[in-house]
């Protein structure tokens, strides 16, 4: 999955983030398989349980359950057609998100060898702050942060100054 690099400084933000706003210990769905994050999140004591890989654009039946008291969602969103349809059938009553922000001078990233690895949105916070709230969530806190890469150019400097993920820890209205 990360075929050059491991995302060490997304993880550490998001870690941080989730911490500050649902410490540990928390019954948490995780959307999406598990992954190396999921095991960080059960490392620092939180109780995770991920979805099976089944399309929630069609099947939001994981979501529709009031076993957990946290829902998580790291880099899902943008791989949704309507991630609309997911964010208002949660059960659980806290939301813990992040998703890549748009960026103007990149392109959506798409993977040429995983169909499942592509984007089909990339947000700009305000976007995503709205879909939430359609969606039925307050927003109580958020956080955005740039992701430099170690490469030459106009678009790597860009990165060092442009945030490129947004979290959001939301509740439900």
């Amino acid at each position: 999955m990360y075929e050059n690099s491991f995302p060490n400084k997304r993880y550490k933000e998001t870690l941080e983030f989730l911490e500050a706003n649902v410490p540990a210990p928390q019954k948490i769905l995780d959307l999406g398989v598990k992954n190396p994050f999921s095991e960080i999140m059960e490392k620092h004591n939180y109780r995770v349980q991920n979805t099976k890989g089944e399309d929630l654009d069609i099947n939001t039946t994981a979501v529709e359950t009031t076993d957990y008291n946290v829902v998580t969602a790291f880099e899902i969103f943008e791989h949704l057609v309507s991630p609309y349809n997911v964010l208002s059938n949660i059960k659980a009553d806290k939301l813990v998100a992040t998703v890549p922000l748009k960026l103007g001078f990149s392109s959506a990233y798409r993977s040429k060898t995983d169909m499942r690895d592509r984007h089909y949105h990339e947000f700009e916070d305000w976007q995503f702050d709205w879909l939430l709230e359609k969606a039925g969530w307050k927003i109580i806190s958020r956080k955005k942060w740039t992701n430099p890469v170690n490469k030459l150019g106009v678009r790597p400097i860009l990165r060092y100054f442009t945030p490129r993920y947004y979290a959001v820890y939301a509740e439900r209205i």
